[in-house]
């Protein structure tokens, strides 16, 4: 006789969720975010297929530990019990490593009392900024495919998001001139991010100009989303805060993680208007109590060598041309992106007799058929970000992968 298991009552506290998360059926969803359906499904390659290397193209974090300077410079600090207190907003000495980098690589002039304060990486700084603006009915404008964390919350205050697609007839930029008048009325917040993640697309000088001429226009604050800002590949690194008017109309964000690689680390900072960094820093000042000391500090040495951001394009540079190269010789129509670490392409349509109707169907047919790991999005048509980031010591250890990743994709006759 089968045993037939009741279903487990929910817990006494299941109707005091708030409505941000779900409310009363928080918990109860099934629907599975793209990132762990890639996970169960490299899971299983891998058990499939033992025989088989998993080709990673999916981790969207630097593959290299933090240079030896730095982590020097981490041990030293470490001990020192001057450094075993609270941070709050952040020691002097960040801040003015943080303006002086910003004066050295964009020609950004900061005051490093007032415009600049550090966070606890750029999630958090893009999590929190929505707090000091959103209140319930306004709208934050926001790219898509993007980072969405401070859509996030914006929603979380009552706030909405009207979506910005990035297209490639727009060159990857959000049309601007195309919001409606009404959302115009409401938005507070415009939020960007260049070189952009996943697009891969570097901003332009005439961008951002015309940026602040919008922000100016209809008073709205621009959070300027630079993670990326020292992976750019089309010229020189771009500050939004270079261009005239600026610092009147927002803040940048930036993070210690993709060009230095100091993945994991937790820092970055906020810069601009001193008005708006110092709303941040009040929201901020009753969410943490700073970054441990010690990792500021040694943030300090790496924001002082510019060879250390110069060695990190290098060598994604360097991997991207051979991404693409192989690529294209598989039937992707792909070029080298503007800046990040990251190849945003079509996605085939069907490999050999078999179609996909979305990226996500040709995502896990590649993981489980052939054991490439890539991430899609169907936000704006179905695409495939392919990221650098995959572990090779040396290269001749990329140029095996890169063979390996040409012969398992050409063998599965995709069509596009």
């Amino acid at each position: 006789m089968a045993t037939i298991t009741a279903p487990a009552a929910d817990p006494w506290f299941q109707d005091r969720f708030a409505a941000r998360i779900g409310g009363a059926q928080f918990g109860k969803g099934n629907e599975i975010y793209k990132f762990e359906l890639i996970k169960r499904a490299k899971r299983k390659a891998m058990a499939d297929h033992p025989e088989r290397r998993m080709l990673d193209f999916g981790i969207g974090e630097n593959d290299e530990m933090a240079p030896a300077a730095v982590r020097e410079a981490m041990h030293r600090e470490i001990d020192r019990p001057e450094n075993r207190g609270y941070a709050d907003n952040g020691i002097a000495a960040y801040k003015e490593a943080a303006a002086a980098f910003m004066a050295r690589e964009f020609g950004v002039v900061l005051d490093p009392v007032s415009e600049v304060n550090h966070c606890i990486g750029s999630k958090t700084a893009l999590s929190m900024i929505p707090a000091a603006f959103i209140d319930p009915g306004d709208v934050t404008l926001m790219t898509v495919p993007g980072y969405p964390v401070a859509g996030t919350a914006t929603r979380w205050f009552g706030g909405t998001v009207h979506r910005l697609p990035l297209l490639p007839e727009n060159a990857f930029f959000p049309d601007l001139d195309g919001i409606p008048a009404d959302i115009l009325a409401r938005a507070k917040l415009l939020v960007l991010c260049y070189p952009n993640s996943p697009t891969g697309r570097a901003a332009t000088r005439d961008f951002y100009s015309r940026v602040v001429e919008f922000a100016h226009r209809h008073r709205i604050v621009v959070v300027q989303d630079a993670a990326h800002i020292m992976l750019s590949y089309d010229a020189e690194p771009l500050s939004f805060l270079s261009i005239d008017g600026a610092k009147e109309v927002g803040v940048e964000v930036h993070s210690m993680s993709k060009g230095f690689h100091m993945i994991g680390w937790r820092l970055g900072w906020v810069c601009g208007h001193e008005r708006l960094v110092r709303a941040f820093a009040d929201v901020k000042d009753n969410c943490d109590s700073g970054q441990f000391m010690a990792i500021q500090k040694a943030a300090v040495t790496a924001l002082a060598d510019p060879a250390i951001p110069q060695a990190v394009r290098a060598k994604y540079r360097r991997r991207l041309e051979k991404l693409v190269a192989v690529l294209r010789q598989v039937g992707f129509d792909c070029r080298m992106p503007g800046g990040t670490y990251f190849l945003y392409t079509k996605s085939p349509v069907g490999a050999g007799e078999r179609s996909f109707a979305t990226a996500q169907d040709a995502s896990q047919f590649l993981i489980h058929e052939l054991s490439v790991s890539t991430v899609p999005w169907d936000d704006c048509g179905a695409h495939l970000r392919f990221s650098v980031t995959y572990e090779a010591a040396d290269e001749a250890a990329e140029d095996e992968l890169m063979a390996e990743t040409r012969a398992r994709l050409a063998a599965a006759r995709l069509r596009f």
